[in-house]
């Protein structure tokens, strides 16, 4: 488990915060699929699959970034998101760079690459997060911003 924040200060500008990993199943697929409603062959269908360059069926970018995204939150909740966390203020410049297969195997890599105070109550934490698989191939990369309260003078 990775030490606990409860401010913006308990974070520090360089920083990295690695996830545990977690492998991509059909199941994962097929259940994405059926919440969201999206059966685009390229994720369901075999035979239309094979005949793609990726040459077997992919995970939905949206499906990777959801589960990538929270596999962080297994280090503990506040590893990641300090305790006084008010809101998830912005996700910026999401790229899909790799797919992601049945049987792949991602993690999170979380960068924080700034902390920006708002006034003397509030501040954003700012960070650069890859998703990569077992080959170390980022996957998807993105910033976040999250939301929350600074240490009381």
């Amino acid at each position: 488990m990775a030490r606990e924040r409860e401010f913006l200060e308990d974070f520090e500008v360089g920083e990295t915060i690695v996830s545990p990993g977690r492998t991509m199943t059909e199941a994962d697929i097929v259940n994405f699929a059926g919440l969201t409603g999206d059966w685009h062959p390229i994720h369901t269908d075999v035979t239309f699959a094979a005949n793609t360059p990726f040459g077997e069926r992919i995970a939905h970018g949206m499906l990777v970034l959801s589960i990538g995204s929270a596999l962080s939150l297994r280090l503990g909740q506040y590893a990641v998101l300090p305790k006084t966390f008010l809101a998830f203020y912005g996700m910026e410049g999401v790229r899909f760079t790799a797919p992601v297969k049945i049987g792949d195997t991602i993690r999170n890599e979380v960068e924080i690459v700034g902390l920006e105070p708002k006034d003397e109550y509030r501040g954003i934490v700012i960070s650069k997060a890859r998703i990569k698989n077992q080959r170390d191939e980022d996957c998807c990369v993105y910033t976040t911003k999250i939301l929350c309260c600074r240490r009381p003078a």
